[in-house]
């Protein structure tokens, strides 16, 4: 089997013969029954991809979905003028880093559609661009943001530049609204909701699917789709390691299972350590090992936080999605904690390390960036895991 490790681009993903989990009736419901939406993920849980299938859809692209669920469902096939903006792999630690990412994009965007003079600021040359391709194609646009928050998760520990850097979303973003008849649709992906980015403060039109069970396995895959899916990989990973099928898809479902995205909804795998792991037929904590961690650390040393409140950490419904203000939200939706239970009549999350992959790296992590009173506690939150595992 050829497994899509680091494959983002479902054109390519197709075409060479790259194993796929079909989720083309995510893209068909979204683009048939909304217009804008927000989806917050993990990193590495394939949001990247999912939004480069958005686009080989509105650029009607029909051959690419064949034997997808899509492809029979979709009659029309249009082709719509699409703006894609990633800011995935850009480094925004710098003064002036967000505006030259931008730049370069509107700048391609007008070499095509044009340019006005009196369009000074990039918000005002984003909103110029998008009436003109509507206008010169005879149909709405498409917009497509990758990451947008991260340039504030990277500048999290300069107040001063990521105040600039919200002032400078806050007016791009904002065209998503003024320019509303001049959109086909528009989807926006990123780690975190950041409240007082003017995406969520007053782009009121936007739908936040990130906890709406109807899209809990947009990304990422569930049991069935990864047995489905994989079966040869999982014999194979069962012979390399003398391991029966049914050992081996219950260390998978202890190393990289456990994400819920709303309460009393089926578990999500973690798609990139599952990848990686039947590719080498070795297990690994392979999500934890491909990142340094540093949003992690600067929340936990902004905030000091406790570290070995992280096992029993809770939060109220009404402030999961304040991550300005909570360090806990910013976390879970980062990834390293999950959700265990609701609490109905309390509205009260119970959130909870999600799986042995990211429960024995935080303790890694932490150790080596931390003072001996964190390090006391990293044995103390070892003890408080293994008296709730032997329950």
């Amino acid at each position: 089997m050829k497994y899509p490790i680091g494959i983002q681009d479902f054109e390519k993903l197709r075409t060479n013969g790259y194993s796929y989990v079909d989720k083309s009736r995510f893209v068909y419901k979204l683009a048939t029954e909304g217009e804008y939406y927000f989806l917050s993920r993990p990193r590495r849980f394939g949001k990247s991809l999912f939004l480069s299938t958005l686009e080989a859809y509105f650029q009607g692209k029909k051959e690419l979905f064949e034997g997808l669920a899509i492809y029979d469902l979709e009659t029309e096939w249009k082709k719509y003028p699409i703006f894609h903006i990633d800011l995935n792999t850009a480094n925004f630690r710098e003064k002036d880093s967000l505006y030259t990412v931008l730049n370069d994009y509107l700048t391609t965007w007008e070499c095509k559609y044009g340019t006005r003079e009196s369009e000074a600021t990039l918000a005002l040359r984003f909103k110029g661009v998008i009436a003109r391709a509507a206008e010169k194609e005879g149909c709405g646009v498409v917009i497509l943001i990758d990451e947008y928050d991260k340039p504030i998760l990277q500048t999290l520990r300069d107040p001063e530049l990521q105040a600039e850097h919200r002032a400078q979303l806050k007016a791009f973003y904002s065209v998503l609204k003024t320019q509303d008849r001049y959109i086909k649709f528009a989807f926006l992906t990123g780690v975190t909701k950041f409240g007082k980015v003017s995406v969520f403060s007053d782009l009121n039109n936007l739908t936040d699917i990130s906890m709406d069970h109807r899209y809990i396995s947009i990304c990422g895959m569930t049991e069935k789709e990864l047995l489905t899916n994989f079966k040869e990989g999982i014999s194979e990973l069962a012979e390399a390691n003398g391991d029966t099928e049914e050992a081996t898809i219950a260390k998978l479902k202890a190393r990289y299972d456990g994400y819920h995205f709303e309460e009393n909804t089926v578990g999500i795998y973690n798609p990139f350590s599952v990848l990686n792991t039947l590719a080498n037929s070795r297990y690994d904590d392979y999500w934890f090992k491909a990142d340094t961690h540093t949003l992690l650390i600067d929340i936990l040393k902004i905030h000091d936080y406790c570290i070995t409140d992280l096992s029993k950490a809770q939060v109220k419904a009404n402030m999961m999605n304040n991550v300005d203000t909570n360090p806990i939200p910013v976390i879970y939706q980062s990834g390293y904690l999950t959700i265990k239970s609701y609490d109905e009549r309390f509205k009260n999350y119970q959130l909870g390390f999600p799986n042995k992959e990211v429960e024995n790296g935080i303790l890694k992590i932490l150790l080596p960036h931390s003072s001996k009173t964190v390090v006391m506690e990293c044995y103390e939150l070892r003890s408080i895991i293994n008296k709730q595992t032997s329950m």
